[in-house]
């Protein structure tokens, strides 16, 4: 028996705003022929770049994180960046996250950042910029189970999206993209018009818990956040992932797509 695959380290932003029925985050479909997830309506994310680990020196908020703490907000904000366009970043001495105008200038970069055409240090020394780390709330930690072929060890954090940066997918791993209240994704996979799986939809679920920006944030902050490596079921019906019924979620079992 071989080994399991080591989870490969990811990270993941629910970009969050206060819309006309209430707490909405920004949602993306993955391309169909990425190999994880693929169709799938998910949070702008991916796995950790080692030049994710190599940008303390650009970021606020960071003095009481471990290096890989860093590293991961980092990748989480420059995943985001990539993949919807929003970047939480202040120009290098400003307290305010840089606005609309200046994003749209540095739109060109989300493809060289994607293509590994420059690193994420020398992006943000070229642009005179620095991480908003601060403004990110852990919100949860999920590792892929050991039956899985590719695993990742991924954590989940909250962020209030700046009101004029514009959210659009990237048009390579992500092929759509929808602001969505929890209530309206969990309705949506339940029907079938989405695809959602179990960790992003338990999360959907817990952040539905919440009505606005604020106690979403408030939530995160207040609650014990333990690491979560689901395991499966086999049943009569099928095969079940499952997670503790104490791990704080309203959602702990889900039956495997691909037989129901």
């Amino acid at each position: 028996m071989t080994d399991p695959s080591t989870p490969i380290p990811a990270a993941t932003i629910l970009m969050l705003r206060d819309g006309p029925n209430g707490l909405e985050t920004f949602m993306v479909v993955r391309h169909h022929q990425i190999d994880f997830a693929s169709g799938a309506l998910v949070f702008p994310g991916g796995k950790i770049d080692d030049g994710d680990f190599k940008v303390r020196d650009f970021c606020n908020g960071v003095s009481s994180a471990d290096d890989t703490s860093v590293g991961l907000m980092a990748g989480a904000i420059r995943e985001a960046f990539e993949e919807c366009g929003i970047l939480l970043a202040r120009e290098n001495g400003v307290s305010d996250l840089i606005s609309g105008e200046r994003l749209s200038a540095l739109e060109p970069y989300r493809d060289k950042l994607h293509k590994g055409e420059l690193s994420f240090a020398e992006f943000l020394a070229q642009e005179h910029l620095t991480l908003a780390c601060d403004k990110l709330q852990h919100f949860a930690h999920w590792i892929t189970p050991p039956v899985l072929p590719k695993r990742f060890d991924t954590h989940f954090y909250l962020a209030s999206a700046p009101a004029d940066h514009l959210a659009i997918h990237d048009g390579h791993e992500s092929v759509d993209s929808i602001w969505i209240t929890p209530a309206d994704a969990a309705k949506g996979e339940s029907d079938g018009t989405y695809t959602i799986i179990f960790p992003t939809l338990a999360n959907v679920e817990m952040l539905g818990e919440s009505e606005s920006v604020e106690s979403a944030m408030d939530m995160a902050n207040n609650r014990n956040i333990v690491s979560i490596l689901p395991w499966t079921e086999e049943r009569e019906d099928g095969t079940y992932v499952c997670i503790p019924d104490d791990a704080g979620y309203t959602l702990y079992e889900q039956k495997f797509p691909e037989q129901v």
